[in-house]
């Protein structure tokens, strides 16, 4: 293919490029599917809603306000803060984590452009 990295593609197939083709960056693309998977799904949508009632949680405070395994919080914890939906802040000894809001906005704009 002539002038694309290797991470882009041309969804007709051609390798001449014009300005009807679609080009899909599969990294962007891999990144916003990363991002979706995240906010769906029903346990860390809980977790949102939850820190976004109490401001600021640590995950002591979410697993026993949300009766799960430390690790399970933790792992979900994870997985949001990744895709940039929680931060973090440290506090003496504790970490809290609390809701992006900056963020979520620009995930809900993507979104609304997608579905056009």
């Amino acid at each position: 293919m002539t002038g694309l990295s290797p991470y882009t593609m041309i969804l007709n197939g051609s390798t001449h490029e014009t300005e009807s083709q679609l080009k899909i960056d599969f990294l962007s693309v891999k990144k916003a599917v990363l991002i979706l998977r995240a906010l769906n799904h029903k346990l860390r949508q809980q977790m949102i809603r939850l820190l976004d009632e109490k401001q600021k949680m640590t995950v002591t405070e979410l697993y026993v306000q949300l009766r799960l395994e430390q690790s399970v919080a933790s792992q979900h914890l994870a997985i949001l803060r990744r895709a940039g939906i929680v931060a973090t802040s440290r506090e003496g000894k504790f970490i809290y984590y609390s809701v992006n809001h900056k963020r979520l906005s620009e995930i809900n704009e993507f979104v609304e452009n997608l579905l056009g």
